[in-house]
């Protein structure tokens, strides 16, 4: 059925409430996790030129993403698309455990790795490009409305859009509403101390002067807040939803090149128009918003944890080397069960709120290192398997390591001797 049937439309606030609320929360019985691993690419010998969308779909073959913009499933069960910049993702799919989902996306990424490398291009462990101007290769519809919107704001979306990497962690929401509404806060309120302690993009192209520990973060902070800093709300369920309809909309699709949408419209705006009565309607559909259209909308909002049937937690960089593998460990075991969501929730209370400071200082922070190194090694404590616990306990080291050197280097020289 077409989004211009009135079957379709979307005709009051209730009615958008109610549809946003049904694809926010998903109570489960069964815990679920999931991942999806950023990449930057290069190639050999060219490593200051961007890899072209056509180069990476020819060394990718099957697995090249088609006109929906992902691929055929790799042999464990992942899917892959291609970003602005050339980046490659993969996308997991669910699994009952956090060591098969890593297991699963280390046999994916060395598939991945084997067909680009028939082009000599190689896939970067790392969350921001340092060395290319952030120019976006991938040509698409949401891709231009979305470059439009965030340029209103300065440089910061091309950046994000084209320069940087995360680890995106999912878990299902909980088997009740009270359960999903803990495990949501708790992903929140550890977020700023989990960010600092997977910091790691003290640099990047194209951004602005000075150093933060995530340049990836702070350029998803900065390009447009309204859309990607964390709700005033905490609560998943009715609150996300009325804010959702308060954000502009990004796109709009529709048949054709372009997908703008009027700078400032939002949602709740064009329900309350309704159909044949917008000020645009060379740009707008002349009809009510679609249910289709509504769900599109909740796609592009970037919180640092977004609700979507399960909770995707976007505030951890990519992270050099194997490293990822802690990430996953970490946030999948923090959110395992009543017992250490309640734990993480303690633990995190006083950074709760730190965003930017995460963003900037990482772990020289005292409270978020002090935050950060007790839910990490809460979480290695509580990792269900020793191979999750491993992961993290080495990732401990590495932080600290890190905080030892950035100590010496700050500690002033003796003057001579007596």
């Amino acid at each position: 059925m077409h989004p211009g049937s009135p079957e379709l439309w979307i005709r009051s606030h209730d009615e958008a409430i109610q549809l946003i609320c049904e694809h926010t929360v998903a109570v489960a019985d069964d815990m679920t996790v999931g991942a999806e691993l950023e990449w930057l690419v290069v190639r050999r010998g060219c490593g200051a030129d961007r890899v072209a969308v056509a180069d990476l779909s020819r060394s990718l073959g099957q697995y090249a993403p088609q006109h929906d913009g992902r691929s055929a499933p790799l042999p464990s069960g992942s899917v892959l698309t291609i970003e602005p910049g050339g980046q490659v993702e993969l996308s997991s799919a669910p699994f009952s455990s956090a060591r098969a989902l890593t297991e699963a996306l280390s046999a994916d990424t060395a598939v991945v790795r084997s067909c680009l490398a028939r082009e000599s291009i190689d896939l970067i462990s790392a969350a921001a490009d340092t060395t290319r101007p952030p120019v976006r290769v991938l040509d698409a519809p949401r891709y231009r409305a979305m470059e439009n919107v965030f340029d209103r704001n300065g440089p910061a979306g091309r950046v994000m859009m084209n320069n940087t990497a995360a680890v995106q962690v999912c878990v299902s929401a909980g088997s009740s509403p009270s359960e999903a509404l803990r495990r949501w806060l708790m992903l929140n309120e550890a977020g700023p101390a989990l960010l600092a302690a997977f910091a790691a993009s003290p640099a990047i192209a194209g951004g602005p002067p000075g150093r933060w520990e995530s340049q990836r973060m702070r350029a998803w902070f900065t390009l447009d807040p309204q859309r990607t800093l964390p709700p005033r709300s905490q609560n998943p369920l009715r609150d996300y939803a009325e804010w959702a309809l308060t954000v502009p909309l990004l796109c709009i699709r529709r048949p054709g090149s372009c997908w703008d949408a009027p700078a400032g419209l939002t949602l709740a705006e064009w329900i309350a128009a309704g159909a044949g009565q917008m000020t645009a309607p060379h740009v707008l559909p002349q009809r009510y918003p679609a249910r289709d259209d509504v769900l599109y909308h909740l796609s592009t909002l970037f919180p640092p944890v977004r609700p979507r049937g399960y909770f995707e937690v976007r505030y951890l960089d990519q992270q050099p080397a194997d490293h990822w593998r802690a990430a996953v460990a970490v946030v999948t075991t923090l959110a395992h069960d009543s017992r250490t969501v309640d734990t993480s929730r303690d633990l995190a209370a006083e950074t709760a709120d730190l965003w930017l400071e995460a963003a900037r200082l990482g772990m020289q922070h005292p409270k978020l290192a002090a935050a950060a190194t007790a839910l990490l090694e809460f979480a290695a404590a509580s990792a269900p398997e020793p191979i999750l616990r491993t992961a993290i306990e080495s990732y401990l080291c590495t932080i600290r390591s890190r905080s030892d050197t950035q100590v010496a280097a700050a500690r002033p020289r003796q003057r001579g001797g007596l």
